[in-house]
């Protein structure tokens, strides 16, 4: 029974603003519930919830009202270590602009998770390579992000969102900055992930990436306007 209970469940999730004398509701009232393998895109025009929606599943922000609970335990009961360990070892982050340190290569990059999560030397070494090896990166450890493509940067840091083996990928417009023939390598790296059990969610504005997964959210005004398999 333990597979069938959502590993994310929100249920009317609100999230206001108040901007001088009005309320700008960020998110409206969202019901939304994602498996363990769930593999979706969420989509919606500027201004629809989209980074709002993910800022709160990443726990790096809290709703207004209504509830979320991950893995079976609601977020708003955590306290700051426990959240900090959620972000850190749960949620594997992917973001657009990469975030990658560039004094660091690679395998030090892929490392940082690990050295918060208080992992061996040894055993952050090991991790590292795999995670890199994972992305097609094996004879790139020892480059620093200025000297990669940026397809090769954002594989980077994919590797660096799977090193702490975590439950759940988020992904903030992962292709954005990439040319179609490499946003189609990213994808094909998320679709062996998923593949190999990993439970994936990204923002995209980009039809063709939302093709590739297997469920579609589109949001509008706070809203879901709609939630299909792909």
């Amino acid at each position: 029974m333990s597979d069938q209970r959502p590993i994310i469940d929100i249920r009317s999730l609100c999230k206001h603003y108040t901007m001088g004398e009005q309320t700008v509701k960020a998110l409206d009232g969202i019901d939304l519930r994602f498996m363990k393998n769930d593999y979706a895109a969420i989509m919606g025009p500027s201004g629809s919830g989209k980074s709002t929606l993910m800022n709160i599943l990443g726990c790096l922000d809290t709703p207004t009202s209504g509830s979320y609970e991950l893995n079976g335990r609601n977020v708003a009961e955590m306290d700051d270590d426990e959240l900090a360990r959620v972000r850190n070892r749960e949620i594997g982050f992917v973001f657009q602009t990469f975030n990658l340190l560039p004094r660091l290569n690679c395998l030090k990059n892929v490392e940082l998770p690990l050295i918060y999560a208080g992992i061996e030397p040894g055993e952050r070494i090991e991790r590292a390579r795999t995670a890199l090896e994972q992305v097609g990166l094996a004879d790139r450890i020892g480059h620093k992000p200025t000297e990669l493509s940026g397809g090769q940067t954002q594989r980077v840091a994919i590797a660096r969102a799977l090193v702490n083996r975590p439950s759940i990928i988020l992904a903030d417009e992962p292709t954005g900055n990439l040319d179609t023939a490499t946003s189609r390598d990213i994808m094909s790296i998320f679709g062996k992930l998923w593949e190999a059990g990993n439970t994936i969610i990204l923002i995209t504005h980009e039809e063709d990436i939302a093709r590739c997964t297997r469920r579609t959210i589109r949001l509008r005004d706070g809203r879901i306007e709609s939630d299909t398999a792909t």
